[in-house]
């Protein structure tokens, strides 16, 4: 039975290894043109997330556009305020920034940065871009004597900030600090509980009322051919749990999902492929918004009745225009096209 999205709110990604520009921008626009509420790029080790951005404002009209995310690794506190006023100008006060910890690997292995006290390096970033986008001085934390600065901009008007987060110390501080949540490989089930965390950090940070918006990073696979979304749902998980470190595999053993871990690890050992063996299917359920178009928009009400308010569907990298048009046609929020 078809579930109807109604007014719900819906956005939309392209997973990393997306490397095609054109398409990159070309689903902004199918997204505006469908009625999506938000488009979010994620940068990596490829285009400069900022600027495809900027491409993509110029050639919609109502979208949100956001990063999702920017590592606090990649850019000083500085250039990301002076990226993030100039997008929205650009998209005409349509702009997310969406930031995040990354990982190890990216950190040292492309920045050439060591990655250490990460939470600590998230809270700076937070603190600093804030008081430069609210045209003040940026405090300084480690050319302390130096002449603090200030952009040379009008302040824009304010930019909400999205963090991504999955471990509970860094969801506590998202809600301290951020306007977002956007959790990523976490269960659909834990959905409640990260907002309860939420909302410890925002009481911490003086503002039980205003809890973060839990925006959810969601994989989804859609196909007329039930088995092969499911495939399709399988490598994403597959893909995360073995080929992305530790990260996703430690959050969801926390979880309670060890044993399901464990299957799908040895599924694809000794080589990848892409496989999630039955007794780990609660995986696929928990983690992937997926099936026919029907069961596709099912799963993602479901989604919504644990408390996102805007899931953010995660694509997979080089579909075909007319699988792309395909998938989001599917998901897209019902009446708003």
């Amino acid at each position: 039975m078809s579930v109807a999205v109604g007014q719900a709110r819906v956005a939309v990604s392209l997973m990393p290894l997306e490397n095609r520009r054109d398409v990159l921008v070309s689903t902004a626009v199918a997204a505006d043109r469908l009625g999506y509420d938000g488009y979010y790029l994620p940068e990596t080790w490829a285009y400069d997330t900022t600027i495809v951005l900027a491409e993509a404002a110029l050639k919609t009209q109502r979208i949100g556009l956001g990063t999702g995310i920017l590592g606090v690794w990649n850019r000083s506190a500085a250039t990301i305020a002076m990226a993030a006023a100039t997008l929205a100008s650009v998209s005409n006060g349509r702009f997310t920034l969406g930031l995040g910890i990354s990982t190890p690997q990216l950190a040292e292995g492309l920045h050439d940065v060591t990655f250490e006290a990460p939470l600590r390096r998230l809270r700076r970033t937070i603190e600093q871009v804030r008081a430069l986008l609210r045209g003040e001085r940026i405090p300084l934390a480690v050319a302390t004597g130096a002449r603090p600065l200030k952009l040379n901009v009008p302040p824009p008007p304010e930019i909400p900030i999205y963090v991504a987060a999955i471990g509970e110390q860094s969801v506590r501080l998202t809600g301290e600090l951020a306007d977002g949540w956007v959790p990523f490989i976490y269960p659909r089930r834990c959905l409640a509980q990260g907002i309860e965390v939420l909302r410890e950090g925002a009481a911490r940070g003086g503002h039980p009322e205003r809890v973060p918006l839990a925006c959810p990073s969601i994989p989804a696979v859609v196909s007329d051919d039930a088995a092969k979304a499911r495939e399709g749902a399988a490598w994403f998980v597959a893909f995360y749990l073995v080929s992305m470190g530790t990260l996703y595999r430690q959050s969801l053993i926390r979880q309670g999902f060890g044993k399901e871990v464990e299957a799908v690890l040895a599924a694809n050992a000794p080589k990848f492929a892409g496989a999630v063996p039955p007794d780990a299917d609660i995986l696929l359920e928990e983690l992937i918004v997926f099936g026919t178009p029907s069961q596709a928009r099912a799963r993602l009400a479901r989604w919504h009745a644990a408390g996102a308010v805007m899931p953010v569907l995660l694509l997979r990298p080089q579909l075909t225009h007319e699988e792309l048009e395909f998938t989001l046609d599917a998901l897209r929020p019902t009446g708003r096209a």
